[in-house]
C-alpha cells in the first residue's frame, strides 16, 4: 500500500490552519535565501506559500550571494530579537564561502524550526525533544498512519546525514526500535537490509536500493529525490521491484517531500507556543 505524503500532509496543514484561528496573533516564519539557487527558490516559495495557506505570518528574505558571514549573522540575530517571529530557517546549502554550522548555532534554540541546532538535537538524544528535524518528524507521521507498532521492529536507516540519516535513526530509536545505521559503503548493505522490518533510505543515489534486497512485507521509506537525465524525477528505492515485497511504501515524488514542509509549519506552532507560554 501507498503511503500517501501529499495526502497526510495535506491534513497536517489542515488541522495547523484550525488552530491558527484560534490564536490572539499569527505565528512567524522567518526564511533566509542567500544567492539565487535554482532549488533553494523554489523550497523557499514552496515554504512562503504553505505559510499564507495555514495563516502564519512569513517573512522571506532574500540576500545576494556576496554576503559577508558577519552580514548574515547580524540577519539572523535581528530575528530572534524580532517578536514577530517564531521561527527562523536559514536555506542550505550556503555559498562555499559561508560557515552554515556557525550559521545554525546562533538561530536561537526556541526559534530553530529545522531543528538542526544543537541543543534540539541534544534533546533528541536524550527522548527530549522539542523542535526536530523536519524530515525525520515527517517520516514518523507517516509511519504513524500505517499503524506499525516500531517497538522491537528492525530497522535499517541508509544514509548518516546530520539532517535525516541520524536523528532518523534517533527518532526511531526513541519509538523503541532496534536500529541499524548504514551507509554507500556499508559491507553487505543487502543482506542487512533483507533482514529490516523497516527501511528508510536518503542516501542520494537513484534506485540503489533494489526490490530483492527488501524483505517480504517490510515497511519503505524513500526520502530520496534525484532527476535522472530524462527530466524525470527517482527516490533512491527502485520503486517498481520493491512495491512488490513491501507492504507499504512512500512514492517519489508526492511521498516524504510534502511533510518536510507541513513539520515544519507544525515546528513553527511549536515554537510559537512555547513562546506564548513563557
Amino acid at each position: 500500500m501507498i503511503i500517501d505524503g501529499k495526502q497526510i500532509a495535506k491534513q497536517l496543514r489542515v488541522n495547523i490552519a484550525k488552530q491558527v484561528t484560534k490564536l490572539d496573533r499569527k505565528p512567524g516564519l522567518a526564511v533566509i535565501l542567500v544567492g539565487d539557487d535554482p532549488a533553494s527558490t523554489v523550497y523557499v516559495r514552496n515554504k512562503d506559500n504553505a505559510c499564507k495557506e495555514v495563516g502564519f505570518y512569513s517573512e522571506k528574505i532574500n540576500k545576494p550571494a556576496n554576503i559577508t558571514q558577519a552580514e548574515l549573522l547580524s540577519e539572523v540575530e535581528r530575528l530572534n530579537n524580532d517578536n514577530k517571529i517564531d521561527g527562523i530557517l536559514v536555506q542550505l546549502p550556503l555559498p562555499s564561502h559561508l560557515d552554515a554550522n556557525q550559521v545554525t548555532e546562533a538561530i536561537s534554540p526556541n526559534k530553530d524550526v529545522d531543528g538542526f541546532h544543537s541543543e534540539n538535537i541534544g534533546k533528541l538524544m536524550q527522548n527530549k525533544a522539542f523542535l526536530r528535524p523536519c524530515t525525520p518528524k515527517g517520516v514518523m507521521t507517516m509511519l504513524a498512519t500505517t499503524d506499525i507498532d516500531l517497538v522491537g521492529k528492525d530497522c535499517v536507516v541508509v544514509g548518516a546525514s546530520n539532517i535525516v540519516g541520524r536523528p532518523m535513526a534517533m527518532e526511531l530509536l526513541n519509538a523503541g526500535a532496534t536500529v541499524t545505521i548504514c551507509n554507500s559503503k556499508t559491507q553487505n548493505l543487502s543482506d542487512k537490509i533483507k533482514q529490516a522490518d523497516v527501511v528508510v533510505v536518503a542516501i542520494g543515489k537513484p534506485k540503489m536500493i533494489q526490490g530483492d534486497w527488501i524483505k517480504q512485507g517490510a515497511t519503505v521509506i524513500d526520502v530520496g529525490i534525484n532527476r535522472l537525465n530524462d527530466g524525470s524525477l527517482s527516490g533512491d528505492v527502485d520503486f517498481d521491484s520493491a512495491q512488490d515485497k513491501a507492504v507499504w511504501i512512500t512514492p517519489v515524488p508526492g511521498g516524504v517531500g510534502p511533510m518536510t514542509i507541513a513539520t515544519l509549519l507544525e515546528n513553527t506552532l511549536t515554537a510559537y507556543k512555547a513562546r506564548e507560554e513563557k
